[in-house]
């Protein structure tokens, strides 16, 4: 049996280039991505992955893996696998964001913890709602759901020197902006009660200057911070499902759609 240089060149790249992609999403995307998970793990889980969808993805390019090219095609897979794994980033992100809003409004922004999962520190509220929205994203199976349009992605957007064009990209970086906007209605009813009753003290302040609002106020704010909290909690799900479903849109419409 006569093995050619052709045939070696392809059986690495079937196995290569799609590592690139799948180690690059592993890499930043939520919960796996996470501090606390070991770089050996993570690597170790990519080639494990790789070697599980290699055999029902299509024929890979044949492409020098010491030339040009090669080094395009590399480039191409990791970006590709960067942006759909950043796309959920930016979702915990985001709410995380609206979590700030809330403890500053409610005077905790002070108590402060590490964050596991990007390993800053992070009010107690934003720890709060990650932790939520952790468990809502293994609960829900989106981990599972991203794996399935990672093998999906191999068929809308092949291996190639060709990647994701410079529309698509902004189009990505327009609806980071949104995803922002939409993590803000977590933390509107919040700020803006807040907001109400730190205008009700102030006037209380003008008429009533004998009053120690710091000891009276805080305290209050605090109280009706977490009644609140209480209040809109259930709401968090179809927020949160709301802006996976999002997500999932504009994978395929952006990050998948290639260089149309």
């Amino acid at each position: 049996m006569v093995i050619t240089d052709i045939q070696i060149t392809e059986w690495i790249g079937r196995f290569l280039w799609p590592l690139f992609r799948v180690g690059a999403m592993l890499m930043v995307m939520p919960v796996f991505s996470a501090r606390f998970v070991p770089m050996r793990v993570r690597a170790a889980f990519a080639m494990l992955l790789t070697a599980v969808i290699s055999p029902v993805l299509p024929d890979v390019p044949q492409v020098d893996l010491l030339g040009a090219e090669a080094v395009l095609v590399v480039l191409h897979q990791m970006l590709i696998g960067v942006a759909m794994g950043m796309v959920f980033q930016i979702i915990f992100t985001s709410i995380a964001f609206a979590g700030q809003g809330i403890a500053m409004s409610m005077g905790l922004g002070f108590a402060s913890m590490v964050d596991p999962q990007n390993g800053v520190q992070v009010p107690v509220i934003s720890q709060f709602y990650i932790i939520m929205i952790t468990l809502l994203f293994l609960i829900m199976d989106v981990h599972l759901l991203l794996f399935a349009l990672m093998v999906e992605s191999f068929h809308l957007l092949p291996i190639g020197i060709e990647g994701i064009s410079p529309s698509n990209l902004w189009a990505l970086i327009n609806w980071a902006g949104q995803a922002f906007a939409s993590a803000l209605l977590i933390a509107l009813p919040a700020i803006g009660s807040l907001l109400l009753v730190n205008i009700s003290f102030g006037i209380i302040t003008r008429t009533a200057p004998q009053l120690n609002i710091f000891a009276v106020g805080f305290p209050i704010v605090m109280v009706l911070g977490y009644i609140i909290l209480n209040i809109t909690l259930p709401n968090l799900p179809l927020l949160f499902n709301n802006m996976i479903e999002g997500g999932f849109e504009i994978l395929r419409s952006a990050v998948l759609g290639g260089t149309r």
